[in-house]
């Protein structure tokens, strides 16, 4: 008779509201964490739409770094050292740099190696003498 039952009793709505707040909390963190793997793959694509070359890669590595700010501070608060958010910007630094500048170049072509020319493209003659001749 004086056992407690889960869902009844005084604290049954504030039970229900902590858990309503933990999984919107969690979600959110989801989210959260997903935004700065998205910029890592996004990055070379939007970089290039917005702002070209290394400068939109920057901006895309800070927006980045901005979205794991809530994660870092679980990072810090979990382990009470300021070494496991650091090893994650580290690691997050590191294979950003590795997608923008070795994968990216890779992939689209773009390396320091010169392409070589188009051999299926035509070029008109510069001795034309047909009705293209009074251009």
């Amino acid at each position: 008779m004086g056992e407690d039952v889960p869902g009844e009793g005084p604290d049954a709505p504030r039970s229900r509201w902590r858990a309503v707040r933990d999984a919107l909390g969690a979600t959110a963190g989801t989210v959260l964490a997903l935004v700065p793997h998205l910029m890592h793959h996004v990055g070379l694509l939007a970089g290039a739409a917005l702002i070209t070359g290394a400068s939109g890669n920057a901006l895309l590595y800070a927006v980045g770094l901005l979205f794991t700010v809530p994660m870092l501070r679980r990072l810090h608060r979990r382990f009470r050292t300021p070494w496991a958010p650091a090893l994650a910007v580290a690691v997050f630094t590191g294979l950003f740099a590795l997608s923008a500048f070795v994968v990216g170049p890779a992939i689209s072509g773009k390396g320091s190696a010169p392409q070589p020319p188009n051999p299926t493209r035509t070029y008109p003659s510069p001795d034309v003498t047909d009705e293209h001749h009074g251009h």
